[in-house]
């Protein structure tokens, strides 16, 4: 029988900053004659029922890109879905139907680069100070980096293409700290199966004795909330116990930062 899971999502509180980036483009004519900013304004609610709040765009005739803060219970393919769904609807009651082509992208996009934030988790246990050298060897020594996971590089699928990075952090329960280095070791290993079973790609893992940080590729196709649920349920129970706080970190990040796409004032 399969076990209930201890952590179910509800009545959570979780800090979070995410940001994706829509780009879509017409299937047969451009976008000459459309006023963005009529349009977009016409969507803004629509969009926030949604859990999405438009942030930035550039509208120009061959291809539209709209920046978005979502909330975690949204993914990737959800928010693709109600960009280019509404986006559409809009201009045809305006008069200017367009229809996108299903060549369109997602990438998950943050204030850090994909550089910043592995090089923090790689620095956290330097950044801590222990009084003994050697269990701090020890602990470093738990830090995973996987070269092989190049989160720069995006996921394919039949709708597009999608780049989704998450920072998640996990904070042990009361903030106590975890006495011995098995079970930071258990916590690294069992991420790396919990990510093979969900089909995330881990490209570098930090087990603190007080808390967790991971950087990962996430399945398009799972809201935050979701993927750092997995974790939550999936090492309480490797671990044996309610290891975790109720509640979390998780951010958004990509090559670039949001630089790259707020306008110039």
């Amino acid at each position: 029988m399969k076990p209930e899971p201890t952590y179910s999502g509800k009545n959570l509180n979780p800090a979070y900053s995410l940001r994706y980036s829509w780009t879509g483009w017409p299937r047969e004519r451009n976008l000459e004659g459309c006023s963005d900013d009529q349009i977009l304004e016409s969507l803004r609610k629509r969009w926030e029922a949604d859990g999405l709040r438009l942030l930035e765009w550039n509208w120009c005739d061959e291809k539209i890109q709209l920046t978005f803060s979502a909330t975690p219970e949204t993914s990737p393919v959800f928010l693709a879905t109600r960009a280019k769904g509404r986006l559409q609807d809009a201009l045809r009651k305006a008069g200017v139907p367009h229809q996108f082509s299903r060549k369109l992208s997602v990438r998950s996009i943050g204030d850090n680069t994909t550089a910043q934030v592995e090089n923090y988790i790689k620095r956290q246990v330097k950044n801590e100070s222990f009084v003994d050298p050697a269990f701090a060897a020890k602990l470093e020594a738990l830090i995973l980096v996987d070269p092989s996971v190049k989160l720069s590089a995006p996921t394919s699928s039949g709708r597009g293409m999608y780049w989704y990075n998450l920072h998640l952090v996990l904070v042990v329960a009361r903030r106590s700290r975890i006495a011995d280095l098995d079970r930071p070791m258990r916590i690294r290993d069992g991420c790396v199966k919990i990510a093979i079973k969900k089909g995330y790609e881990i490209s570098t893992l930090s087990p603190m004795l007080d808390h967790l940080h991971v950087a990962l590729r996430g399945d398009h196709r799972q809201s935050p909330l979701e993927i750092a649920l997995a974790f939550q349920n999936n090492l309480a129970y490797l671990v044996g116990e309610a290891l975790w706080t109720e509640n979390f970190y998780v951010g958004t990040f990509s090559e670039y930062s949001m630089r790259a796409v707020r306008r110039a004032s």
